[in-house]
């Protein structure tokens, strides 16, 4: 593809965005978490920005109605991407919660944090594994003696069948990754996957179910097959960290106590407008000019389809990878060659669905993983961690009192009911397919959790279309971490002295496509955009992943080791 200078595509109008006092205007491309949090921190430091979004403020984070759902008074019932999940190992998304205002709130938008109090392991077949969440402040779910039965039936069972070195190795393979240096992560582990790392096809079933794919699904929403083990292990290190109370935000489940666009994004929206942002709706980013070695504008297709010249100090783009590389012409990538490799960066299906029940079912209080069902599903019962909501009375016909949100993770192994992958169903087969296995999974030990004459209605994210034809696509895929992942993340300030990236696919400390990796990045690049235009203004802050003392003087060690070309001390191979 040519490169796009001014004047190369005609444009039916054209667009300056505002300058501020100083002359300084910034053109944010993508109003999903990095674009909202970029506008954020650039308005608040004097900048003139306009967002361009071509479809709904929050991207995947956004909550949205379900069509022709709303009956009475009330509000229809709200569907989303997937479920929102704020663990307390985030510390910049939270800082940006808190200086969004909310009526009422002392902390703004994060007092509409909540924290469940458990969490389960739903096996097929078995008793579930149910584990409480313990935080202080926090009170423990009140079981039935019943209830006590399960849990300790479940442990019981778990710890006979998981054999004793199996364990053993496990945690052995986790010191070995706690010890090793960053050099080692970096190099060496990035370069193993987990499953390989764990040593899983030598195991048990339980122990490749549990301990290699479990954790993953768990913590970082990716395949143990293929995810990197410094991808995997950095996060459980800090979600280990974090449940132990070290360098935490807060416990490490929460989610938001009410629909997400009303608990967070449309106040976040309010707040930017009062800042002076602007917003335009509806512009799609088609291309990005480039010439003389800097962006000369922007080609943004308007609601109406008229394509326009946007034009601008400094241009964020704050797009998801899949979408930004497409407008990046071959004479850009050569620019700056970070832009090439994004090409070899992975996506993959990992999509919501939602369950509408006329009865709340007896679930565990919290996230429960399927680790057992083809298609990987997460999932948790919402509205009873609605503080103060009267679900029925507020949302839909009154009927539906509990939406319960679903991640489907697998998309391309078949399913129990047709034989399928999630890919080839039809959304009903979808739909139906997923009631199956979270029925195999809850249903299975004598204790009815879900039955279909409770089921109110399903809805499934409208950004998957074409399935269950030889074209399937999805609007919102998500970053995946094979091997090599981290060597092809772009930095948030690119070659180019005017163009910067924003997105979870942006290198960041955490290391993974979520929402605190997207509000991280926009922090690196408003620091970039205030480092280039010669701003005084304070800089972003921008917090790391909790490093524990003892551990670094560990990894110091190893890191002699490594150098010498030796493996980890606790390295039992």
């Amino acid at each position: 593809m040519a490169a796009l200078g001014a004047g190369t595509l005609p444009a039916a109008a054209g667009e300056r965005a505002r300058a501020n006092p100083a002359g300084q205007s910034v053109a944010v491309l993508g109003g999903g978490v990095a674009g909202l949090t970029a506008a954020h921190e650039l308005a608040e430091r004097g900048f003139a920005v306009t967002v361009y979004e071509r479809r709904a403020l929050g991207g995947k984070a956004r909550s949205m109605d379900v069509p022709n759902s709303a009956k009475g008074n009330r509000r229809p019932l709200p569907g989303e991407h997937g479920f929102r999940f704020i663990p307390g190992i985030y510390h910049n998304l939270p800082d940006t919660m808190r200086r969004i205002p909310f009526p009422g709130n002392a902390n703004g938008v994060w007092d509409n944090l909540a924290a469940p109090r458990e969490m389960s392991f739903a096996r097929t077949g078995r008793e579930d594994i149910r584990m409480p969440i313990p935080w202080p402040g926090s009170e423990p779910e009140k079981l039935t003696l019943d209830d006590i039965a399960r849990a300790l039936t479940a442990l019981l069972d778990t710890a006979f069948n998981l054999p004793a070195h199996e364990v053993a190795y496990f945690v052995n393979r986790a010191l070995v990754f706690l010890t090793s240096c960053d050099e080692r992560r970096d190099d060496t582990w990035e370069s193993t996957p987990w499953w390989e790392f764990v040593r899983a096809a030598r195991m048990s079933k339980d122990y490749q179910r549990i301990l290699a794919i479990g954790v993953t699904r768990n913590i970082v929403a990716t395949k143990a097959e293929e995810a990197s083990t410094r991808t995997v292990g950095t996060l459980g290190e800090a979600f280990v960290f974090n449940a132990l109370g070290q360098g935490a935000d807060g416990p490490p489940d929460r989610l938001l106590d009410a629909p997400t666009n009303e608990a967070w994004i449309d106040p976040w929206v309010t707040h930017l407008k009062a800042l002076g942002v602007e917003f335009r709706i509806g512009w799609n980013v088609r291309q990005l000019g480039f010439a003389d070695g800097r962006i000369t504008k922007a080609v943004i297709e308007d609601p109406d389809g008229v394509r326009r010249d946007v034009t601008a100090d400094h241009y964020v783009q704050a797009m998801p990878v899949e979408h930004a590389r497409r407008t990046w012409s071959a004479e850009l990538k050569r620019a700056d060659p970070q832009l090439a490799r994004c090409d070899k960066l992975q996506t993959d299906w990992m999509t919501g669905i939602q369950f509408y029940l006329t009865e709340r079912p007896p679930l565990v209080k919290g996230h429960f993983n399927c680790i057992d069902s083809p298609w990987s599903l997460t999932g948790i019962a919402q509205a009873g961690h609605w503080r103060g909501r009267d679900f029925a009375a507020e949302y839909g016909d009154g009927v539906a009192v509990e939406c319960l949100s679903v991640d489907i993770s697998e998309w391309d192994k078949p399913g129990v009911l047709y034989g399928k992958t999630a890919k080839q169903c039809t959304r009903e087969e979808v739909a139906k397919e997923v009631w199956a296995q979270l029925k195999a999974a809850l249903n299975d030990t004598g204790k009815v959790v879900l039955s279909d004459g409770k089921l109110h209605s399903w809805f499934l994210d409208p950004g998957v279309d074409g399935i269950g034809t030889p074209n399937p696509t999805n609007e919102d895929e998500l970053l995946i971490h094979p091997v090599g992942t981290l060597h092809n993340r772009p930095s948030a300030a690119t070659k180019i002295p005017n163009l910067y990236l924003a997105g979870d696919y942006v290198a960041v400390p955490i290391d993974l496509a979520t929402m605190e990796g997207a509000n991280t990045s926009a922090r690196q690049a408003v620091n970039a955009v205030l480092e280039r235009a010669g701003s005084d203004a304070a800089r972003c802050t921008v917090a790391s992943l909790f490093r524990a003392p003892a551990i670094e003087l560990l990894k110091r060690h190893d890191r002699t080791r490594y150098r010498l070309g030796l493996r980890n001390a606790l390295d039992l191979g």
